[in-house]
């Protein structure tokens, strides 16, 4: 199956993320970089061309995950204050972006985006898109997901305190069906708690799995968590997001930037750091950088053969759960 470049040495020196740096970057990636030096991020000051310097110096662990997958993007064009999602070719888009044809579930067919190296990260710098989400499988291989997403979407008002917990509660919980699990903060106010996976099962029956997980979740403890997506159920609460496991459902990617004020990334956590957590919002782009140089936080997840089976679907079905 295509699957991203498994990782190479690690950086020995923080690389700059200057206009100049991310202008040649483009010009080895065969990149046209328009208005380089165009702030994206204008309260920030961050630019267009050290935008690409970011992705160029986070795409060896970034492209891993993102690689042949289908995307959607989050653009915000130039002089807009408004940021919108595309996931199909509308035309105009740079080479270094690919396309993959997609039966919609009612049976039209249309061209979904995706990258396949460090010049799609480029390419999405030009056409103005501040954010990556990505499918849950690979193009060559689209009903069947190999990673499951849940995402930990606090109620106004609840704090860190409730966020980790429940990210670690969840964690215990897909342990117990003998699924090793990754957290990510996001960049927003929440943990993503994602599990690799074997792709062995299609898409309506890992979304009955994190369904059922889900909703035992809220079964067991109602106080504290819901899987209802309906605002007016949050009160008080975490929604447990288990909707990113759908076909066509996107997640965030890891060391992808945010449209949100500070330009935070999105990055990889271990689960020590997220027991220790004071603060969600992830990372700013040279913390992320130095995320991406640094130890990796989610050491054998590319390695791990779990998957979701026959009988583990039967037994989340019939209310068969694990004993803790």
């Amino acid at each position: 199956m295509a699957r991203a470049p498994a990782g190479g040495a690690t950086r020995t020196k923080m690389p700059a993320l200057t206009d100049a740096a991310g202008i040649e970057t483009a010009k080895r990636l065969g990149v046209a970089l328009t208005h380089p030096d165009r702030a994206v991020y204008e309260a920030e000051k961050i630019t267009k061309a050290q935008l690409v310097a970011y992705y160029d110096a986070v795409a060896e662990p970034m492209l891993r995950h993102v690689a042949n997958r289908p995307l959607s993007l989050v653009r915000r064009p130039h002089g807009s204050d408004h940021t919108f999602f595309q996931k199909h070719d509308s035309g105009g888009f740079p080479a270094a972006f690919k396309t993959v044809k997609i039966a919609e579930t009612v049976g039209k067919t249309d061209l979904y985006l995706y990258i396949a190296d460090e010049a799609g990260l480029a390419a999405s710098v030009q056409m103005n898109a501040l954010e990556l989400h990505i499918w849950g499988s690979h193009i060559d291989d689209l009903e069947r997901p190999d990673r499951i997403v849940f995402d930990i979407d606090p109620d106004e008002g609840l704090g860190i305190d409730a966020v980790r917990q429940a990210a670690l509660d969840i964690r215990d919980g897909l342990a117990r069906w003998a699924l090793q699990s990754f957290p990510l903060a996001t960049g927003g106010k929440g943990i993503h708690v994602i599990a690799p996976l074997r792709p062995v099962l299609d898409w309506p029956e890992v979304k009955l799995f994190c369904k059922t997980f889900a909703d035992k979740l809220a079964e067991v403890e109602p106080d504290r968590f819901t899987s209802n997506i309906r605002k007016a159920k949050r009160t008080g609460r975490i929604f447990v997001d288990y909707l990113r496991n759908e076909r066509g459902a996107t997640a965030i990617a890891p060391f992808s930037t945010r449209a949100r004020a500070g330009a935070p990334c999105a990055v990889p956590l271990s689960w020590e750091e997220v027991a220790k957590l004071k603060k969600l919002g992830g990372m700013s782009l040279p913390e992320a950088v130095e995320r991406a140089a640094g130890p990796d936080p989610w050491p054998h997840y590319f390695d791990l053969t779990q998957s979701i089976t026959k009988a583990m679907l039967s037994s989340v079905a019939g209310d068969k759960m694990p004993k803790s």
